[in-house]
C-alpha cells in the first residue's frame, strides 16, 4: 500500500467486559474520561482488515510543478510519510526525478553541516520528518544562498515559516499560528495559488522597471534640455528663448505623462511567458545594463531632437 500512495490502516476487535468500577476509559483526576484504552486491551486482538486510504492529488497540481520548474523553481517536498509513500506522491506530482535525493528525517538530523550543504542541493524529498527539520533545511537552503518559500498549515510550522523568505500559510486548514507567522495566506489551500502569486510577483517587477526606465529616460531628457538652452540663452542674450521648454510643459511632464504612464504600466496583465525565465538574484541590480543603455540612448535622441528644433527650427 505504501509504495501505492497509500496509507494503510487496520481494523480488529476483541470482545472487552468491563464494570463500573473498572472502566474501559480511566478517568482523569477532574472527573473526565480519557480516549485512552488500558493497554490489556490492545493485546489478542482479532484482525479484520488491512485497507488503504489516498489522498488524492489535484489534478492542476502537476503542471503548477512543472510551471515552477519552468520558472526556475525547486519544489521540494518534506512530509512525515514513509519513504515508499512520499516517492509515489513525489513522482506522481513530479517533484521527484531522475538523479534526485530522498531522504528520512533521522537521517537528515544525523549530517553535519558541512555533509547538509552537499546533500540540499540534490534533496528533492523529506519522509518521516519532523517539523524542525523542515526548519533546518529551510536554513541550510539560506545557507546556501537561495531564497526560500515555504508552506505549512500546522502549528508546528510557524518556525518554518518564520525562517523563510516567503511563508505561505493555508487560509481553510491552516491555524492561526501559521498565518500569523506566515507573510501570505492561500484562501484556497490551493498549490496553484502559489504559481498564480509568482506570475502577479514577476509582473509587478517588470512594471516598476519600466515605469522607471520611463521616468528617467524623461526626466534626464527634461533636466539636460532645460539646464542647457538656459546656459545658452545667458550666454547669447535674449535673441535666444530663456528655456526649451515653459513652465506649462515641464508641469505636462510630470504630471499628465507621469501619471498616465503609471497608469498604463501598472495595469500591464501578467502573462503565463513570466514563468519562462530564471528568477532574479536579490543582489541584482533593478535597473541592468539594457535598460541603461535604453535610457541612455533615447535621452541622447530626445535631446537631439528637441536642440534641433530649438536651434535651427
Amino acid at each position: 500500500y505504501a509504495n501505492d500512495g497509500l496509507r494503510t490502516f487496520c481494523l480488529a476487535y476483541k470482545p472487552i467486559v468491563r464494570y463500573a468500577s473498572n472502566p474501559i476509559f480511566p478517568t482523569s483526576s477532574d472527573g473526565e474520561s480519557t480516549p485512552t484504552p488500558l493497554l490489556e486491551d490492545t493485546y489478542g486482538l482479532t484482525l479484520l482488515a488491512v485497507f488503504g486510504i489516498q489522498d488524492p492529488i489535484r489534478p492542476e497540481v502537476p503542471n503548477a510543478v512543472r510551471s515552477c520548474a519552468s520558472a526556475g523553481i525547486v519544489v521540494r517536498m518534506v512530509t512525515g510519510d514513509n519513504v515508499g509513500t512520499a516517492r509515489t506522491i513525489a513522482r506522481d506530482c513530479g517533484i521527484l526525478n531522475e538523479g534526485g535525493l530522498i531522504m528520512e528525517g533521522p537521517e537528515f538530523r544525523k549530517l553535519s553541516p558541512v555533509e547538509m550543504d552537499e546533500v540540499v542541493p540534490r534533496l528533492q524529498v523529506l519522509a518521516r520528518s519532523s517539523p524542525l527539520d523542515k526548519q533546518v533545511l529551510v536554513k541550510a537552503l539560506k545557507r546556501l544562498g537561495e531564497t526560500v518559500a515555504v508552506t505549512g498549515d500546522g502549528t508546528n510550522d510557524a518556525p518554518a515559516l518564520k525562517s523563510a523568505d516567503v511563508g505561505f500559510s493555508m487560509g481553510i486548514a491552516g491555524t492561526e499560528v501559521a498565518k500569523e507567522a506566515s507573510d501570505v495566506v492561500i484562501l484556497d489551500d490551493n498549490f496553484v495559488s502559489i504559481v498564480k502569486a509568482v506570475i502577479w510577483g514577476r509582473s509587478v517587477y517588470d512594471s516598476v522597471r519600466k515605469f522607471l526606465q520611463f521616468q528617467l529616460t524623461v526626466n534626464v531628457s527634461a533636466v539636460v534640455i532645460t539646464v542647457a538652452t538656459s546656459v545658452v540663452s545667458a550666454v547669447r542674450g535674449p535673441k535666444i528663448p530663456a528655456s526649451c521648454l515653459t513652465a506649462v510643459q515641464l508641469l505636462w511632464v510630470n504630471l499628465i505623462m507621469d501619471t498616465l504612464a503609471a497608469i498604463a504600466l501598472a495595469t500591464d496583465p501578467p502573462t503565463p511567458e513570466l514563468l519562462n525565465r530564471p528568477p532574479s538574484r536579490r543582489t541584482d541590480s533593478l535597473i541592468n545594463r539594457d535598460m541603461f543603455r535604453q535610457i541612455v540612448g533615447q535621452s541622447i535622441y530626445q535631446i537631439a531632437v528637441c536642440m534641433t528644433l530649438y536651434f535651427c527650427g
